[in-house]
């Protein structure tokens, strides 16, 4: 190995992979994590110095390849100038860029670069705290920071607490005999008897209540044999405590905002287009489009019963474009030709469209489709097909 600089290396640190370029006074690092990464090959179209390829796409995702041995796209160490395009491209979160050990963008601060627009916001108004966004998102992007009750997990907090309440325990002290009834059923009563003596000869006492322990069930007022019990319960908030968030790994893929029953959720999507599916192309029994796409947008459709084809071929492949968020992943992992098209019609930014992004953004926009043929000098990655100039 020459000892003069820059030295380059590329190493596996897990599931990351790491290119160095190592200068005399500076030391940069790419980071590529393969598992976040989908194979959208967005960083492929975006590096200006062409260092990012496509790798095997579908094997990594369908586990015919691990991605610790081997990662949707491939970053050549050396011919990577580490100036952090790919970084901000990437709608996956999948590539960081190092630069002595700290987390730096040098043409975001040298020349200036447009970033995603990313509209994802949560109305707490509206907001209820269930759980649906939580549930259904693909890409793990919401943040439900909410109390854990004791009905759906052991040791959680008291049900009680899930809404804001004022009880109100009031004993009328003329009715009540002290018998200790309300206390032996329930843990926030407490009959507390004086001592009993000969010299009083009578039963007396307290009555103590615990409203934290209280849900207002008023089986203590039910069980009372002298009625002296009435319990008062004004709700004040039905909304469940903690906040729930959108978190930077979201694709904008909208499967929260279509699906939130309060209307609380706006997300925009960062790319407009049009997908195309040509299912009768597509053998079936492949799905590795269903496997690779990050926002589940992508489906086999259910069989229907011959008697209701009516001379029609049975769908194979579908995709629910409302979900679609036109990254482009199962274009590069389709094993066939022709069977999915991709159009992207726009891309959502806020800053500067520098000449170096425009140029990125035109290759971006260029309808491509998936292609089987492989040059045989580039085997183990994948070759697109770009139908026209954007």
């Amino acid at each position: 190995m020459s000892n003069l600089f820059p030295k380059f290396s590329r190493t596996r640190d897990g599931v990351n992979v790491v290119m160095e370029q190592k200068l005399l006074q500076q030391t940069s690092n790419l980071i590529l994590n393969s598992e976040t990464c989908t194979g959208c090959g967005i960083c492929v179209e975006a590096c200006p110095e062409e260092a990012i390829s496509l790798g095997l796409v579908g094997a990594v995702r369908r586990g015919a390849v691990s991605p610790v041995d081997d990662a949707p796209v491939s970053v050549d160490a050396e011919t990577c100038s580490y100036c952090g395009v790919c970084v901000i491209m990437c709608p996956f979160q999948a590539l960081n860029l190092e630069i002595d050990g700290e987390e730096k963008l040098p043409i975001l601060e040298n020349e200036g670069f447009p970033e995603y627009d990313m509209v994802t916001t949560i109305d707490d108004e509206k907001c209820v705290r269930c759980t649906i966004c939580d549930e259904i998102c693909p890409r793990d992007a919401i943040d439900r920071d909410v109390p854990a009750y004791e009905g759906a997990e052991d040791g959680g907090v008291g049900r009680q607490k899930a809404i804001t309440a004022k009880t109100e325990f009031i004993v009328d002290d003329e009715k009540c005999n002290y018998c200790g009834i309300c206390g032996a059923i329930c843990p926030a009563i407490d009959v507390k008897h004086k001592p009993f003596t000969a010299e009083t000869g009578t039963v007396d006492g307290e009555v103590v209540w615990d409203e934290d322990l209280c849900d207002a069930c008023t089986v203590c007022v039910e069980a009372c044999p002298e009625e002296a019990i009435k319990v008062e319960r004004t709700v004040e908030s039905k909304k469940l405590p903690g906040t729930v968030a959108i978190t930077e790994e979201c694709c904008t893929c909208t499967w929260c905002s279509k699906n939130c029953p309060e209307e609380a959720i706006t997300v925009e999507k960062i790319f407009e287009g049009e997908i195309t599916f040509h299912a009768e192309k597509c053998p079936s029994g492949c799905s590795t489009c269903v496997e690779v796409c990050p926002c589940n947008a992508i489906y086999l459709p259910t069989p229907k019963p011959a008697k209701e084809l009516k001379r029609e071929l049975e769908p194979v492949i579908a995709v629910n474009k409302d979900f679609c968020m036109f990254c482009g992943a199962c274009v590069n992992a389709c094993p066939g030709e022709d069977i999915i098209v991709l159009k992207r019609t726009g891309i959502r930014v806020k800053g500067k469209e520098t000449d170096l992004f425009n140029k990125i953004k035109a290759k971006l926009l260029t309808p491509r489709t998936s292609q089987v043929r492989e040059d045989p000098g580039e085997v183990g990655k994948v070759q697109l097909k770009a139908l026209e100039t954007a």
